[in-house]
Formats: structure tokens, C-alpha cells, sequence
């Protein structure tokens, strides 16, 4: 046996405990003896056990008013009941208030050896479940992260989320390339039905039309050159969980029409197989394209629009909410400090100034990779206008008038700041105005120096 327990003996004969003892610690376990379920009591303020073997028939204290005790204080316990054959009706009534099994005297100790091994790999399979859900848990608490909801339309795009994550019904996402339609995906799907089941992702413009039918349904071994065995299809490895195509747009209609039939039959057929087999998804599509525009031009059947478009859900642009925009940028930028290891303290003013006016045409995947490079390039402690000299500055000019004046005027005062090193009396005189002025300013924008 590889793994360890620490088990708990409690039992009023001290032959069956010191028995019990010897043979664990020939397995490599710890024992702790206990003659009553008062002193087990004792010991539990100490410390917790793996496993506990407890005697039914003890005086005092009997086996089931301590495994009551013992599982309000750990309720995760795995217990196993000693009994005698007249009692297995009690032990079985032990099992209904939380013991993990029971055991008849006289026992085989080789029998207590495999069921010592069966708790320890479903404590296994519970510690990697475990792991798992905090996994998916982490998984998800990025997927909102990353976006972070300081505006408004994004925080109405996350309550539209939450309203129909928890139905079946299909959903559009629309939005341009780089907005993270994906991540939306993945926020409905971690927050629906379908979260305990798998997530199943497909880029169906980065396929061929005979790549993507394999990929989607699968194909039997024989089917074609190269199909040395037989494979699942995606739509089979969705089952029970969500299916992601994204770039549905283009598809050809020749494959709308194959798809259309298995999301009406909830059945797959594999390339070169006749038997059809059922599979259950909730089905969430995302698109850059115009798909009405598609339509009119005979390039989108109208009927499998409506069969994935039940419910729409557009993801803006960045540069329709820039103030989420230095939020993002400080998400990123503690992202790749953790990934590289580097030293840094944060954006200088007229960076963020930069940032906030930028274009963004890649919009969050392009900021993304934007602040990457500039963690790598960096030399100082500061990200400055000198990480950022690889924007074009004219997608900047061509965006201000996207700002608010208020953002405006942080940028510029921010600028003016960095270019004089901070010295308030000469940026005041730069920008034109008196220094009273100016620390008005910053005490109302919450301005201050890095």
C-alpha cells in the first residue's frame, strides 16, 4: 500500500484493538486505540482521523450516539461498525446515519486490508473531484475576471448571462473577433445545468468542410484514408455537457444541413458508420459575422439560424466601454508579473492615457498581448509611453473623440504630470492653469503620484 492512514480503534475489548493495531501498522498505518466512545470523544479535540472503527455494543456510549457525535465534528469521516452477527440489522441502521460499512465478528484480516484500500481510493477519487470543482471554480471566477465589469454594459451582459445559463435553450454570441465570446461561453456553461459536464470547444472556420464533419461527428476505422481506428465525434463527447462552435458563420451549407438534422434527432452518425447515436448537449455558437446579412445572400440556411439562435447575446467592443480598460490592463499585467517573474509596479499615467484612447481594433485579445509585450520589453519598474511606441498613435487620435471629457482631461493632465516628473508648479504652467487649480484636479480624479 503506498498512501497512509491515520485510523482510530474504538472498541471496549483491548485484544480486538491491540489485533486491529498490529495488523495496520503492518500496512503502514497510524493507529490510536480508544476502549470507550467517552475517552474517542477526549481524543478527537486533539486531532481528526482518517478512518474510524468503531464497536457497536460498548457500555456507556454506544457506537451509534458516537458516530453521531463524531459526525458533527467531521463529517466527512469514513467509518467502518464492528459488529456481531445477531446485530447486522443495527449496523445497517449505522450506514443510514453515515457509516461508510460494517464488519462481523470475527473478521478476515485480509478482508479489512481491501477495504482499508477501497477508502483510500475513494478518498482518492474524492480528494481529485475536489480538486476538480476548486479547478472549475478558479476556471470560472477568470472567466468574469477577465473581464471586469466596471461598465454598465458589461454588467448587463453578465445579469443576461446568469438569467439564461440555467435553461437548455440554445444561445448566440455575437461580437467582433477578439471580445471573448468564448469566455461568455464558458461563464453560461459553468453556470448552467451542463456545469458538472463537459465543455467542448470548436473552431469551425479553422477546418475544412470534410475535417469539420469528422471532427464534429467522428469517424469508424476505415472510413477514409487515414482513419487507422475509430474516433469520437464532438458531438458525442458533449453529451450531457456544452457544446462551443465557434466561427459558425462558416460553416457551408452543406454542413448546416447535416448539423441541422442531429440537433433536431439529438443523434450523431459517424463518417463511414450507419448505427446513429444519441448524445444531449445544451448548444452555444458564437459569430463575428452579419448572419441576416448572410442569409439574404444565400449563404446561411434561415431555418439552422433559428434552430441556434433561440437566444442572442452581443459582446461589446472595448472601445465601447474604456473604462474598463486600465482594469484590464492591471488584470494583464498582474497575470504576466506572475508569469515571468518580473518587478512591476504598474502604468505610468500617460501609459494609461495611451491605453484608454487606443483604438483597440483586436479588442481584449489584442490588450492582452499589448501588455504582455510590454512586461517583456519593460526595464524599469513603471510601464510607460516608451513600452507602448509599437500602437499606432494615429488609432489613437482617430478614438479620443470615444473618451468622455473627463477621461479626456485625466489623460492630458496625466501627461503633463509624467513630463515634468511630477513637479505640480510646472505642470500647472504647462497645462495652463494655476497650481490651486491643478491639485483640485487631482484630488477630485483621485490622482497620485506612482
Amino acid at each position: 500500500m503506498t498512501l497512509s492512514m491515520q485510523i482510530m480503534v474504538v472498541d471496549d475489548e483491548e485484544t480486538i484493538c491491540e489485533a486491529l493495531a498490529a495488523w495496520f501498522a503492518k500496512d503502514g498505518h497510524s493507529v490510536q486505540i480508544a476502549n470507550s466512545g467517552a475517552q474517542a470523544l477526549e481524543c478527537l479535540e486533539d486531532c481528526l482521523f482518517d478512518v474510524y472503527l468503531v464497536d457497536i455494543k460498548m457500555p456507556g456510549m454506544d457506537g451509534l450516539e458516537f458516530l453521531a457525535h463524531l459526525k458533527e465534528k467531521h463529517p466527512d469521516a469514513s467509518v467502518i461498525m464492528i459488529t456481531a452477527h445477531g446485530s447486522i440489522q443495527t449496523a445497517v441502521e449505522a450506514m443510514k446515519r453515515g457509516a461508510s460499512d460494517y464488519l462481523c465478528k470475527p473478521f478476515d484480516p485480509d478482508e479489512l486490508s481491501l477495504l482499508m484500500e477501497r477508502i483510500l481510493a475513494n478518498r482518492a477519487l474524492r480528494d481529485e473531484n475536489f480538486a476538480l470543482r476548486e479547478q472549475l471554480m478558479e476556471q470560472q471566477e477568470v472567466v468574469f475576471g477577465g473581464f471586469v465589469a466596471q461598465s454598465e454594459i458589461m454588467r448587463e451582459l453578465f445579469t443576461h448571462i446568469e438569467d439564461v445559463a440555467p435553461s437548455s435553450t440554445p444561445i448566440l454570441i455575437t461580437g467582433e473577433t477578439g471580445v471573448g465570446k468564448e469566455m461568455v461561453a464558458q461563464a453560461i456553461h459553468m453556470h448552467g445545468e451542463q456545469a458538472e459536464g463537459p465543455f467542448i470547444a470548436i473552431n469551425c472556420g479553422a477546418l475544412s468542410e470534410t475535417l469539420l464533419e469528422s471532427e464534429l461527428f467522428g469517424h469508424e476505422r476505415g472510413a477514409f484514408t487515414g482513419a487507422v481506428k475509430a474516433r469520437r465525434g464532438r458531438l458525442e463527447m458533449a453529451n450531457y455537457g456544452t457544446l462551443f462552435l465557434d466561427e459558425i458563420g462558416e460553416i457551408s451549407p452543406k454542413m448546416q444541413v447535416t448539423l441541422l438534422r442531429a440537433l433536431e434527432e439529438k443523434c450523431a452518425t459517424r463518417v463511414g458508420g450507419s448505427s446513429p447515436i444519441e448524445t444531449d448537449f445544451r448548444l452555444i455558437s458564437a459569430t463575428h459575422r452579419d448572419l441576416p446579412q448572410l442569409i439574404r445572400e444565400g449563404r446561411f440556411r434561415e431555418d439552422f439560424f433559428y434552430r441556434i439562435n433561440v437566444i442572442t447575446l452581443g459582446v461589446p467592443p472595448l472601445r465601447d466601454r474604456r473604462e474598463d480598460i486600465s482594469a484590464l490592463a492591471d488584470y494583464f499585467l498582474e497575470h504576466y508579473i506572475q508569469k515571468t517573474g518580473k518587478r512591476l509596479e504598474g502604468f505610468t499615467q500617460r501609459a494609461l492615457g495611451i491605453l484608454t484612447a487606443y483604438g483597440w481594433p483586436g479588442n481584449v485579445r489584442e490588450l492582452r498581448n499589448v501588455i504582455e509585450r510590454a512586461v517583456v520589453i519593460a526595464r524599469g519598474r513603471m510601464i510607460g509611453a516608451e513600452e507602448l511606441t509599437f500602437l499606432n498613435p494615429a488609432a489613437a487620435d482617430c478614438n479620443l473623440g470615444a473618451l468622455t471629457l473627463q477621461e479626456v482631461e485625466i489623460s492630458h493632465i496625466g501627461a503633463a504630470l509624467e513630463t515634468c516628473n511630477w513637479n505640480i508648479s510646472r505642470a500647472a504652467r504647462q497645462l495652463g492653469i494655476d497650481r490651486s487649480t491643478l491639485n483640485r484636479k487631482l484630488k477630485r480624479y483621485n490622482l497620485t503620484r506612482p
